[in-house]
């Protein structure tokens, strides 16, 4: 990647991006002469991430705002500031993500997993949809993982309240976040602005590491295939950034390849459901808010 990239000078907004693969991506695209904002819940350890790329890059334009994807009122308040303080937006991240083997609920009572990383992307997208046609071209960034293919969506019961396993409610976040994008790509025809999803691959993260038995570690471990998180960030970077991409939308990327998503996620009565079901968790929680 060059700094002649699409996305030189571009304003990039990366959610999560404090540590693991977020990190690495803001890194990289701080690297290319973006206007980076980082969105994390912590401002103490969003501080210190924010010093280490000004210092690694020399890149001076790298922001810090602080939004917790556990709460959808927080996730709105957000973007309401968001929209009156900044007049363009080229690039979201929709990077964030918790894994926990035990069921635990979001502010809004909502299975956590599902709610964090896929939820409040899906709602902090749908609120600054406005900025990013206005801005456009533009681009819209999903992570998501090849679990998905494996374990599926309980469409039926995507919050865990009947049975709940830390590895299918990851699945669960990982499959919407696909459905979403294919959704969006429909949605957004004509609209100038694109809609990817990236798979990074399995990485050793605090995210998949947090809340694991000491024997699932020492399993993941051996795996061979295993990256760093320097690698994991490619497909979000390409995705972001590249030339090669003007015009293109739609596409599921591992690195700077297209591979295929779970058959499921291609049928649009699954991504309508999910979409129409994602609009009216959204409206039982600002219901309960006001």
């Amino acid at each position: 990647m060059t700094n002649d990239s699409w996305i030189k000078g571009k304003t990039c907004l990366i959610t999560g991006a404090n540590t693991g693969i977020g990190k690495a991506t803001a890194l990289k695209i701080a690297a290319l002469d973006a206007h980076v904002i980082m969105v994390c819940r912590n401002q103490e350890k969003g501080e210190t991430a924010k010093e280490d790329i000004i210092q690694t890059t020399n890149n001076q334009n790298v922001e810090l705002l602080i939004c917790d994807l556990a709460s959808l009122k927080d996730v709105k308040r957000f973007s309401e500031e968001f929209l009156k303080n900044y007049s363009s937006l080229h690039v979201i991240i929709n990077n964030a993500g918790v894994f926990r083997m035990k069921r635990e609920e979001s502010s809004d009572g909502y299975e956590l997993t599902f709610a964090v990383n896929y939820l409040a992307h899906f709602y902090l997208t749908q609120l600054l949809l406005p900025l990013l046609k206005k801005s456009s071209p533009s681009r819209i960034v999903n992570l998501s993982s090849d679990m998905h293919k494996f374990f599926k969506i309980k469409l039926n019961d995507p919050l865990l309240e009947k049975r709940f396993s830390g590895q299918q409610a990851y699945s669960n976040s990982k499959t919407a976040m696909v459905l979403f994008t294919y959704k969006l790509e429909r949605e957004l025809k004509g609209s100038n602005v694109s809609v990817f999803t990236v798979n990074p691959g399995h990485v050793q993260t605090q995210l998949t590491t947090e809340g694991l038995p000491k024997w699932y570690r020492k399993i993941s471990d051996l795996i061979p295939s295993r990256r760093t998180v320097e690698q994991a960030a490619i497909g979000s970077v390409y995705a972001a950034s590249s030339n090669e991409l003007e015009g293109i939308t739609g596409k599921y990327f591992t690195d700077r390849k297209e591979t295929r998503t779970a058959k499921m996620t291609k049928e649009s009565e699954n991504q309508d459901y999910l979409w129409e079901l994602s609009e009216k968790l959204i409206s039982k929680a600002m219901k309960k808010e006001s």
